[in-house]
Formats: C-alpha cells, sequence, structure tokens
C-alpha cells in the first residue's frame, strides 16, 4: 500500500515517531523554543529503545531530514531550523544511536602513519562483501536497475558534496589532493559535467523524477545509513579523518563496479546519454585511486599522525554499510520482492 504524503513543509509521511517529531518541527515555525526542545527531549528518549539503528527506517530518516537542512534544504522550511539548538539536540542523540552501533559493528586497528596507503588498499584487496554490482550487469531486469537507481539518488544527486566539508578542515597535501578529486566530482568547471548532473540525466534516460529527494518516501533504513555515514562524518571536525578515509576508499573500490553497471544498462538496450554517468566513474575514479590512497588519505596521516586509526575507519565504515544495503537488496531481489520500502 502505498502511503499518502501528508501537508507540512516538507511533503512526505513519518515511517516512526522520531520522523513525525522532526517533520512536525519542521512545519512549524522555529520561534517556539520551548515547544521545540520538549519535542527534541521526548525524541531522545525514542531514540534509546531503538534496538538496530544501522537499518531503522524511522531513525535514519530522522536523521536524513536533519542533516538535510545543511544542504539545500527542503522547500518551506524556514531556515532557521538548520542552527536550532532543540533540533541539533535530538540530531546529537540520533547520531549517539547510529555511531554507536557503527563502533561496534566496525573493528579498528591501530596502523602505521606511514603506511595509510598501503593499508586502504590491504582492505580493500581483502573486502569479502557480496558483490551488487556482478548481479546488475548480468542479471537485473529494467524494474531492478530503476529501483537501483533510486535507492543511489539520495546520495548520487549530491555527489560530492559531504565529502567537500573536509576542505576546510585539511590542510598542506592532503586538502590539495582532496581538491584535485573534487574538482573532477564538480565536471572540472563544467556544469553540465557534474557527477550530480550526470546522475540525473541517466534517470531521466530510465523514466524516473530527477529532482532531490523525490523519493526519499520510498528508501529504507539500511539505504539512508550509507548516505547518514557521509553527512555524519563531514559536518563534524572531530571525524575529519573518517570523511577522508570514506572518501578514499569510495575512489578505490567504484571503478570496477560502475563499469559492470553501465554494461548492465548497455544490456538492457540504453545507450551512452543514459549511461554516461557510469562510464565517467570508470575513467576518473581509475585515475583517483592512488591520489586518494596516498596523496589525501596518507598525507592528512603524515599532517596528523593521530587520524591514521580514524582514516581506516571511515574507510571500514563504507566497506560495512554498503555490504548491508547490497545485501538487503539482493535479497528482496531473490525473493521476488522490491527493496524499497514502497514499489515505484
Amino acid at each position: 500500500m502505498v502511503e499518502e504524503k501528508r501537508s507540512g513543509a516538507v511533503p512526505l509521511a513519518p515511517v516512526g515517531p522520531l520522523s513525525e517529531l522532526v517533520l512536525d518541527l519542521l512545519s512549524s515555525p522555529p520561534a517556539n523554543a520551548a515547544a521545540a526542545m520538549g519535542a527534541a527531549e521526548a525524541g531522545a528518549e525514542i531514540a534509546e529503545t531503538v534496538a538496530e539503528p544501522l537499518g531503522d527506517d524511522d531513525l535514519q530518516l530522522a536523521l536524513y531530514l536533519a542533516y538535510e537542512l545543511h544542504y539545500r534544504s527542503f522547500p518551506g522550511v524556514h531556515p532557521d531550523w538548520e542552527w536550532n539548538p532543540a533540533l541539533l539536540a535530538l540530531r546529537a542523540r540520533l547520531e549517539q544511536a547510529f555511531f554507536g552501533a557503527l563502533e561496534e559493528g566496525v573493528p579498528t586497528e591501530d596502523v602505521d602513519p606511514e603506511g595509510v596507503g598501503d593499508a586502504l588498499f590491504r582492505l580493500e584487496a581483502e573486502d569479502d562483501g557480496v558483490s551488487l554490482s556482478r548481479y546488475v550487469e548480468a542479471s537485473a531486469d529494467l524494474e531492478q536497475f530503476r529501483e537501483f537507481v533510486v535507492h543511489r539518488s539520495l546520495y548520487q544527486l549530491k555527489e560530492a558534496d559531504p565529502h567537500s566539508w573536509a576542505i576546510p578542515r585539511l590542510t598542506g597535501p592532503a586538502k590539495a589532493a582532496l581538491l584535485e578529486v573534487q574538482h573532477d566530482e564538480y565536471g572540472g568547471g563544467r556544469p553540465e559535467r557534474m557527477h550530480s548532473a550526470l546522475f540525473a540525466k541517466t534517470m531521466r534516460g530510465l523514466g524516473l523524477d530527477d529532482a532531490e529527494n523525490a523519493y526519499l518516501g520510498h528508501v529504507p533504513g539500511v539505504t539512508l545509513a550509507t548516505v547518514n555515514l557521509m553527512s555524519g562524518f563531514g559536518l563534524h571536525r572531530s571525524r575529519r579523518g573518517a570523511i577522508v578515509g570514506h572518501l578514499a576508499m569510495f575512489e578505490m573500490t567504484s571503478a570496477r563496479p560502475n563499469r559492470r553497471y553501465g554494461n548492465g544498462l548497455r544490456r538492457l538496450g540504453f545507450g551512452a546519454a543514459t549511461t554516461d554517468f557510469y562510464d565517467e566513474h570508470v575513467e576518473a575514479d581509475a585515475v583517483h585511486e592512488n591520489i586518494a590512497a596516498y596523496d589525501m588519505a596518507g598525507g592528512l596521516a603524515r599532517t596528523e599522525p593521530e587520524l591514521a586509526g580514524d582514516i581506516l575507519f571511515g574507510a571500514r565504515a563504507l566497506l560495512f554499510l554498503e555490504d548491508r544495503f547490497a545485501r538487503h537488496l539482493l535479497a528482496a531481489w531473490e525473493r521476488g520482492e522490491c527493496g524499497l520500502r514502497q514499489p515505484l
């Protein structure tokens, strides 16, 4: 059954008490500080009872809504909500639940700061997660590919933005390397070649709505967690090592899967206009992986050796949540079901 969109600043149906609290706050003026703080305190108590924060639809949607205010927000939401103390207090409790569960699931390790680049390539080589890209390349039908694109749309339509929060937090070689990677992500000065614009073109080629957050009501918590991970790392200076490690592993593990996704689209009969996003990443990310691992992540570790472990944690966290997402989607398809909360 398709949920009805509700009226309000964000026309989206809540999926539980946490997302309902946030949606109610965003639909009201931010001047009533007492009411907002009361809602935040109620939400904090609820967040403590969430059994599985990493995949909980309600917690992850509430956290995504709070983070989205730092991007382009939602039409009709008062801009003062972005730094409203009550909402930030609630967001902090949601983050505490999310990152607490993540730290329980992702191993940490001591690493020689001089060997961070090699350690990242070792992590990539040792990764034994399931391969969603191989299935999509060889077996996905059109509706499954469309569903896959919808899952990815919440990040790809803002591609590179969460990692760009690291720019003012870095210095020296790491900053220069990050800017080199981001320059390509943003199209090298050509707006039509921005990776987010290329992904929007792919969505249109598949008959999908390319507006930001058009499918927010469809996407489950296990997918939202992969986006919230980047936002949470990027928004906190204390996690600058983790966002750098995340981006490094993101670039290192991108070229081969994107080649397969492009091949999957060609198998389904689509041409260059629709495959352009994936084909662009095959070339760009093959160039980026050494820059990201050795110059950016390695450069940061050499400049701030105490962050070496955080860099590896960010990389491991990406692999961990991406594997959870892939297993969710493949299991749904194996059952003949849709992996979205609502079918398209």
